[in-house]
């Protein structure tokens, strides 16, 4: 069966590189309204997610050649939509909605009191910040982060595809084969367009004790994406960095997060970043000097040297694409990177952001797919 969950965020990335914005809110936005739809109706499903996915008239057109090429013929049949709807309503649970009671015999029936409808429970999971989540928050954040993580670096191949787009490549050779079959007569022409391939992802997640509120959570995005996506590495690090890339690999994530922590010896325990950078750079460098993006997640205390933090993150900025810090800390407005493991590293990353709430995980994944 395809991953028909898969397919909506297919969807999303074809709109995005179309310059539709189609972030997580949208996604969410797209779930429900093929839960709300006719599954087995084509125009209900194209006019739902339409109308969710476009703001205005300009993106229709951008959202007719996305949806073609992803529900296509033979790509969403019946069984498909229906078991999409069905993942649907599974994506997140109804929570603070409850079930009708009842009616009970010889009481009249009160008037329903309005209740402001401003904020879904998803909009709600998405702004929450990871240390305050649930267990069942958790669970229900998961299949979110799988949709954040396909979301990656990507660049463009030497390879070509044909496109029917007509602003791409005119493909000659294929134009005149074409051609002989109207008896030479130049009847429409053919175009090629660069195919596009990801580029290497790779994540560094500091599970010092410092960081134990969010490092479950940061976990689990690092889990989705070495899932998601190819060509991703991804390393622990508290006083010591530990590749976690092939205990992360699995269809079962909690055994696949289980073994990863089995593998981290110093898990909640002190922090030395520039130890851990160097780690990286001298054992892992082809990897990274191979045009990835790198991001590290980590709260910037540090009990290391900080001048060997900054030596370190200074070859790395040299060596990596792009250079990207997730600091949770920085999701207050007022953050300054004072701490002396951030005012090292500060100087040499591309990008700060938090990355504290899948809010912020959507802002990486559209930095992530424009490096």
């Amino acid at each position: 069966m395809s991953d028909l969950v898969g397919q909506v965020g297919e969807l999303g990335a074809r709109l995005r590189s179309a310059g539709v914005r189609a972030g997580v809110g949208e996604t969410l936005a797209a779930h429900r309204a093929l839960a709300a739809v006719d599954p087995l109706s084509r125009a209900e499903v194209y006019f739902g997610l339409r109308a969710v996915l476009c703001s205005d008239r300009g993106d229709y057109a951008a959202f007719d050649a996305a949806f073609g090429e992803t529900f296509g013929e033979g790509r969403a049949g019946e069984d498909g939509l229906a078991d999409l709807m069905d993942a649907a309503r599974d994506v997140l649970p109804r929570a603070g909605v409850p079930a009708a009671a009842p009616p009970t015999p010889g009481l009249e029936e009160e008037e329903p009191v309005p209740v402001a409808a401003a904020w879904s429970a998803e909009e709600l999971l998405l702004d929450k910040d990871f240390a305050g989540y649930s267990d069942a928050e958790r669970a229900a954040a998961r299949r979110l982060l799988v949709a954040l993580a396909r979301r990656g670096p990507r660049r463009r191949s030497r390879r070509t595809r044909a496109t029917r787009r007509r602003q791409e490549v005119h493909d000659v050779r294929a134009t005149i084969r074409a051609s002989l079959r109207h008896g030479g007569e130049l009847v429409e022409r053919r175009y090629r367009a660069p195919t596009e391939r990801q580029r290497p992802l790779v994540l560094v997640c500091d599970v010092s004790g410092s960081m134990a509120p969010y490092a479950r959570m940061l976990l689990q995005y690092l889990q989705a994406s070495v899932s998601a996506r190819q060509r991703v590495e991804a390393f622990a690090f508290g006083t010591r960095l530990t590749r976690i890339t092939r205990e992360l690999e699995g269809r079962d994530p909690d055994a696949a997060l289980e073994r990863a922590r089995a593998r981290v010896v110093d898990l909640a325990g002190g922090t030395r970043i520039g130890d851990a950078i160097s780690e990286l750079n001298r054992t892992h460098g082809r990897q990274v000097g191979r045009g990835a993006v790198v991001v590290i997640l980590s709260d910037g205390w540090d009990r290391g040297d900080p001048e060997l933090l900054a030596a370190e993150m200074a070859r790395l900025s040299r060596t990596a694409y792009r250079l990207v810090w997730l600091n949770p800390l920085a999701a207050d407005p007022r953050y300054e990177p004072l701490t002396q493991g951030m005012r090292a590293a500060a100087p040499h990353v591309d990008h700060l952001l938090a990355g504290n709430s899948l809010r912020s995980l959507d802002q990486v994944a559209a930095i992530l797919e424009e490096a």
